[in-house]
């Protein structure tokens, strides 16, 4: 894949690829952290252990498509977001 706004692969990372069973050959590092993080419904496939978020077996972020999936899901939480704001306001 090519490097650019959307890709990159950090293959100097000590820990790449971080997830377990992930394809080398494809895996984005853009989102190292993924900004879906504090969604309680991230979409992903998160587990709960001790009452911390485990993205471990997730790999959303990481596959090609991941850039545009992620993008997609900000839009949507930002449109809440200022719908929620809006009904809100004071009038």
């Amino acid at each position: 894949m090519e490097a650019s706004h959307r890709y990159f692969a950090n293959t100097a990372c000590r820990y790449f690829p971080c997830h377990p069973g992930a394809d080398a050959a494809a895996f984005n590092c853009l989102f190292c952290f993924c900004p879906l993080y504090f969604l309680e419904d991230c979409g992903g496939q998160a587990e709960m252990r001790q009452g911390v978020k485990d993205c471990t077996p997730c790999l959303r972020p990481h596959r090609p498509e991941g850039y545009d999936e992620i993008l997609a899901r900000l839009r949507e939480e930002a449109a809440r977001k200022r719908e929620a704001a809006e009904k809100n306001a004071p009038r």
